[in-house]
């Protein structure tokens, strides 16, 4: 399925679109390429754009003061990608977004976006609905962290993201679930006693 195909299904999800607004939703789409660990976004640089991921996977995470790297989001394709601080409160970004393998992308900035809105007001509609999904999910995983050990932790990891955990390495799983690469593979080691 091509990009274009995959965000119409996407949109089609939550939304239905005549023809003529699908047209209209693309037009406003910049497709762009990225290769594997080039970033999308970096920290310290404004957010102006959504991203859907149409191949590939990228990450979105933060360095902490002594450098290590905390995962937020782990987008494959099919998903968005947006530093929603920066892009909201137009400040400089908090998170970087990089590509985990060659990533295929379509971008829609918030000059777009807000063209969109108003030529096709269901589009906002769309948009509210994906926040309000990101936000359980987010809600979801800090739920996680509080109250689920890191084994249960890279359960739900592997039956969510079954279809890409081969695509990453250990130290982006570790980061993810919120442990150290050592402890990651100490349990994997215990697991598979």
């Amino acid at each position: 399925m091509n990009g274009q195909a995959l965000i119409l299904q996407n949109v089609s999800k939550y939304i239905s679109i005549s023809d003529e607004e699908k047209a209209g939703f693309l037009s406003l789409l910049q497709p762009r390429d990225y290769h594997r660990k080039e970033f999308l976004q970096r920290e310290g640089n404004h957010c102006n754009s959504f991203t859907f991921i149409t191949q590939g996977c990228v990450k979105s995470y933060l360095l902490d003061q002594k450098g290590d790297e905390h995962i937020l989001t782990i987008a494959p394709a099919d998903w968005w990608v947006v530093d929603y601080m920066s892009f909201v409160f137009e400040t400089p970004g908090s998170l970087f977004i990089e590509a985990i393998e060659n990533t295929s992308t379509l971008i829609l900035t918030k000059e777009k976006r807000t063209e969109l809105f108003r030529k096709i007001p269901l589009f906002e509609q769309y948009f509210r609905i994906l926040t309000e999904r990101a936000f359980a999910v987010s809600q979801q995983r800090v739920t996680d962290i509080l109250s689920l050990s890191a084994a249960e932790r890279f359960e739900k990891f592997q039956q969510r993201y079954a279809h890409i955990a081969a695509s990453l390495t250990h130290q982006q799983i570790a980061s993810f679930i919120g442990v150290t690469p050592a402890f990651f593979s100490r349990m994997l080691k215990a697991k598979r006693k």
